[in-house]
């Protein structure tokens, strides 16, 4: 009897270590399920704030912030109306915010034609933009020829 109890005790003994050793090799080794294809996390955008918010707010619901001409021209065509429509209606629900409409002349032309050019290119945005409602105190136009040069053949609107 008294070997019955020894071999009782041994193989409890036995039976605790293993169970002891196998709890130890779990806490050791994390078990880890992953299901399905790893997820790449790209890291978020910056929001963009204040001036830089509204600018790239005005490209996106305006489409373009130039307005094409043809060569040696200032006529407003189909497609440059159509910009002009677009940035009017932005325009006017941001009563708040003032723009610079740039004009360019031709990258060809000599330095008083360009400049007179895209003076007569900048007025005429201007005076459609008013036509379509926008005030003429959030508007202000300004002629760089070759001092500063642009897109050419454009007029350019900035928020500011």
């Amino acid at each position: 009897m008294m070997m019955m109890r020894r071999s009782l005790l041994v193989a409890a003994a036995a039976a605790a270590a293993l169970v002891s050793t196998a709890a130890s090799a779990q806490l050791r080794m994390p078990h880890i399920i992953q299901r399905g294809a790893p997820t790449q996390r790209s890291p978020a955008a910056p929001l963009l704030q204040g001036i830089d918010a509204l600018r790239a707010d005005f490209m996106a619901r305006s489409g373009s912030t130039n307005v094409y001409f043809g060569t040696n021209s200032a006529v407003l065509g189909a497609p440059a109306r159509a910009t002009l429509g677009a940035q009017a209606q932005w325009l006017l629900a941001h009563p708040e915010v003032v723009v610079r409409i740039e004009g360019y002349g031709d990258p060809l032309d000599t330095r008083d034609h360009a400049l007179a050019v895209g003076a007569a290119r900048a007025q005429d945005v201007r005076e459609y933009l008013v036509l379509m409602g926008v005030p003429a105190a959030q508007l202000t136009a300004a002629s760089f020829g070759k001092e500063r040069p642009g897109p050419g053949r454009t007029v350019t609107i900035l928020v500011r």
